[in-house]
């Protein structure tokens, strides 16, 4: 996250926080400082100490806007607001572009049609998502300060790695260790004693669409997330691997509630797996494959039904899931508080 931390600073936050806490005094000439580009301050009252570059493979030229503050780039306070402010603004960019692009391009708007789709349905889950995600990077910036201050196993170089094949088995560790963490977690979440108070706004949605991805209560997101963060304390990582798992992640899980079930895979937890968790509600808890479902008895495959749009949309197949889910729905939920209004009724009865 250093590295993510040293590319915002570089382009937005450095005159951020030059226009929010400015320096009170000079005692130095800034100009003569920004000729070398390896050089900043502690404080405009110091010394000015070396900059590191966060990584080998390239340097970013400080502006003078990074001597221009009270708090410089090393201030535990300041890398804690901006990682926060990284986590929630960015969070949220990522998420209007990666769900809408789904939801363009991906999404089957046939699935307005389905009984159990909401009102406003889209609305509703975009809000919650808004809601959840600044509460979630409460949580989640400390994490990502521990890292940057150095406490996780991050290396740069290919060759600090523990031993060359690590490079490679890192990413596939990655997903056995989280997928592994992930399962146990969301397992709990569906606990009676937890379940109404922390996952059911996720579960709020039978038929999702991409937006759902992040549409969920805060504390549910952010345990889901835990194990992601918790993998560079326990092995090493490659700081580039890093930020790229993390895009993978938020790619991953708006794919999977995208609707369009192409993995009907032994292995890959994918849509339509996942779609069975939220018709079903207590199976198919993992993230990225089937493997600790299987072992723990949790696995529903996806009807078949699924891989064909014909009858993945039809009202056998619609009216079939439809009365599994209530009874099923009234067995985890008791009553069913969801709003359907009359919109998919009207759809349904237009397209069929």
């Amino acid at each position: 996250m250093d590295i993510v931390l040293e590319v915002f600073d570089t382009f937005l936050f450095d005159r951020f926080w030059a226009i929010v806490y400015p320096a009170s005094s000079v005692t130095f000439n800034t100009k003569d400082l920004v000729k070398d580009a390896t050089l900043t301050v502690s404080s405009m009252r110091e010394l000015p100490t070396p900059i590191r570059p966060t990584t080998q493979f390239f340097q970013l030229d400080p502006s003078p806007y990074a001597y221009m503050s009270a708090w410089p780039r090393e201030n535990v306070w300041r890398q804690g607001l901006t990682l926060y402010l990284i986590t929630w603004l960015f969070g949220l960019v990522v998420y209007f572009i990666c769900s809408s692009l789904s939801y363009v391009f991906i999404f089957d708007h046939a699935t307005f049609t389905h009984p159990k789709y909401l009102k406003n349905q889209v609305r509703l889950e975009i809000r919650q998502a808004m809601i959840s995600m600044p509460l979630m990077a409460i949580f989640t910036a400390p994490l990502f300060l521990a890292e940057v201050r150095g406490y996780g196993k991050f290396y740069d170089a290919p060759s600090d790695a523990p031993f060359a094949l690590y490079n490679y088995l890192q990413f596939p560790l990655f997903i056995v260790f989280t997928d592994l963490c992930i399962y146990w977690i969301h397992r709990g979440l569906h606990h009676p004693k937890i379940y109404k108070t922390l996952h059911k706004p996720h579960h709020r949605w039978i038929m999702p669409t991409p937006y759902a991805s992040h549409a969920f209560h805060p504390m549910d997101g952010f345990a889901q997330s835990v194990p992601y963060h918790l993998f560079p304390f326990i092995f090493p990582l490659q700081k580039f691997a890093y930020v790229a798992l993390f895009v993978f992640i938020n790619i991953w899980t708006i794919f999977i509630h995208d609707g369009e079930y192409v993995a009907n895979s032994y292995i890959i937890n994918g849509a339509a797996c996942h779609t069975m968790h939220h018709l079903y509600f207590n199976y198919n808890y993992g993230q990225f494959t089937t493997l600790w479902d299987r072992l723990g008895g949790s696995y529903r495959q996806p009807n078949v039904e699924l891989f064909s749009r014909e009858s993945k949309m039809s009202k056998a197949e619609w009216d079939r899931q439809t009365k599994e889910v209530e009874r099923l729905q009234r067995e985890v939920e008791g009553d069913d508080d969801r709003n359907y209004g009359d919109e998919a009724r009207r759809l349904q009865k237009k397209v069929l």
